[in-house]
């Protein structure tokens, strides 16, 4: 008996060592982290108020600026302000407002950091940018206002904000590059940040007296909305990262995580429309894209136990670098998850799902579909199993931050060194908003609460010519659920009965942009039509009938 109390005595020392462990790594991280970030902006050649990559000039040269991670920043840094946190950065603040403004006019303004027109090559067009800039602005116009300051939101702001509001409201429907600036196509983060600019542009228009521009986002969001559910793979048990593309991935990319966090909203609870960091769908993402870095991916993840963290990169596909995990990618999973605790925490309740079962067993086994209150002992286990497994996450990337605190863009596979750009902003930004999670610091409400999906459907009828021989069917294929995202065993069977023209009518979401095309199937071999994928932009209602000849 005395040997297992000694046992349970040492067990509890450690546990209380390690708690102190994380919070002191927390609290010194967290001001290396914020110190770094602001050494990020306006410095190394950048005018006031830009935001530098990184300093780093070489292997790679990161010596730019981009309108995504600027607006990222600066939304963390006007919420530590309108949360009377931090308002010693007032003047990073105005100053981001001017240089924006700048960029605004400026051709291909991502890239240079002197606010000229960067002529070099790059993935673009990149659509996440403008509706997350607004979202920052939107953010700092709403606290003014509330102080009674409506000068400087009406003069400044809204004319900023309503620019990109207007470009997000007018080209959310076509495709441009993903937030790694890799794959042209449609992004879940790009349509979910495009999607909450909607909502929380046409409240902020209304409060400008811009009636007009709030029907128009208002409409806009409500297709955004429609457009966001085609994302969900039941098959897949995930959100597919890009679609309206063949790239030949699995989907599974931290892209949807972070498209989760970037759009949490404390008002709205564990809501699956809006894919809440704490909805069945959500949680079922989280399990499915992290268990897809588990095993032999990462020699630094080999040997951890199922239901741990685990070091997570961008995608398992990855070759930048040679594939390796990043700070921001391992961090956002802990983010998530701090997030989800806090909408139980608001509901008082967690509601365990077929869909989140999954999760949740992985944590905590003997978990069954049901809803648990907050006053009950599962309620009380599901919550420690989570809290466990997101500080899980925090300290993976404490394990592989060096002494000196500094964060790169990514660290090594098998040795855990760090990788790719030094002093990363965006790496530091994701810090601070991870401890800001654990802390339940959250962000303002954007609108989430009650959105309904109420999807318009048009009946498309596909018709193909094409001669065959017996045997051989006419399929389609396409970027969509509806054309079985590219999936050659789920592909859609054209009915022959008017020869040579093969036909089917599928019922698609009104108002978007796919990509897709036909493949001829003989006893199981696929032969697909040439190149280029077919493109169509389905009607806002009735009824549209595609006429085309295999190639």
């Amino acid at each position: 008996m005395a040997r297992i109390l000694a046992g349970v005595v040492a067990s509890l020392a450690l546990l209380k060592t390690c708690a102190a462990d994380f919070a002191s790594y927390n609290a010194s991280e967290y001001s290396i982290a914020k110190a770094g970030l602001l050494a990020n902006i306006g410095t190394n050649g950048a005018k006031p108020g830009i935001v530098i990559a990184s300093p780093s000039t070489s292997n790679p040269n990161y010596l730019y600026t981009w309108t995504r991670d600027s607006s990222l920043v600066f939304k963390l840094l006007i919420d530590q302000y309108t949360q009377g946190r931090d308002t010693s950065t007032l003047q990073y603040i105005t100053d981001f407002v001017t240089a924006e403004g700048v960029l605004q006019g400026v051709s291909n303004p991502s890239g240079n950091v002197d606010e000229t027109a960067f002529t070099g090559a790059w993935g673009r067009p990149q659509r996440d940018g403008p509706a997350l800039r607004a979202t920052a602005m939107i953010t700092l116009g709403n606290y003014l206002i509330s102080k009674g300051n409506t000068s400087y939101p009406t003069n400044t702001l809204w004319p900023k904000i309503q620019i990109d509001l207007d470009f997000v409201s007018q080209n959310w429907n076509n495709t441009g590059f993903d937030l790694w600036e890799e794959i042209d196509g449609s992004s879940f983060f790009t349509i979910a940040v495009q999607h909450r600019s909607m909502r929380e542009g046409a409240a902020f228009a209304t409060k400008q007296g811009d009636t007009t521009r709030a029907t128009s986002y208002t409409n806009s969001g409500n297709a955004l909305l429609c457009f966001l559910q085609s994302f969900w793979s039941s098959s897949s048990s995930a959100l597919i990262a890009n679609t309206n593309v063949n790239d030949g991935r699995s989907g599974l990319d931290i892209n949807t995580i972070l498209g989760v966090i970037h759009t949490f909203d404390p008002a709205a609870g564990p809501d699956a429309t809006t894919f809440q960091p704490g909805s069945d769908k959500a949680l079922l993402n989280h399990y499915t894209t992290v268990n897809s870095f588990r095993g032999s991916l990462y020699s630094i993840n080999s040997g951890i136990a199922a239901g741990s963290a685990v070091n997570l990169g961008r995608y398992k596909e990855d070759v930048y670098f040679n594939g390796n995990p990043w700070y921001l990618a391992t961090l956002a999973a802990a983010e998530q998850l701090y997030d989800a605790l806090y909408q139980w925490n608001a509901a008082g309740t967690i509601s365990v799902t077929s869909t989140s079962l999954p999760f949740f067993t992985q944590l905590v086994p003997s978990t069954t579909v049901g809803n648990y209150a907050s006053s009950s002992t599962t309620y009380a286990t599901l919550v420690s199993a989570v809290t466990t497994y997101a500080d899980g996450f925090v300290t993976l990337a404490q394990k592989y931050t060096p002494s000196g605190g500094q964060l790169s863009e990514q660290y090594d596979k098998a040795a855990g060194t760090q990788l790719s750009a030094v002093k990363l902003t965006w790496s530091f930004a994701s810090a601070i908003t991870a401890f800001d999670a654990k802390s339940k610091f959250v962000p303002a409400s954007w609108g989430a609460k009650g959105l309904t999906a109420t999807c318009t459907t048009v009946a498309v009828t596909f018709k193909e010519v094409a001669t065959t021989v017996l045997g051989e069917n006419i399929y389609i294929v396409g970027s969509i659920s509806q054309l079985a995202n590219w999936d050659t065993d789920n592909a859609i069977l054209l009915s022959s009965a008017s020869y040579p023209t093969w036909s089917v009518t599928i019922n698609i979401p009104a108002s978007i942009t796919f990509q897709y095309k036909y493949i001829r199937i003989d006893n199981g071999v696929v032969t697909w039509e040439s190149d280029p994928n077919r493109s169509l932009t389905t009607p806002t209602s009735g009824t549209y009938t595609e006429n085309d000849t295999w190639r």
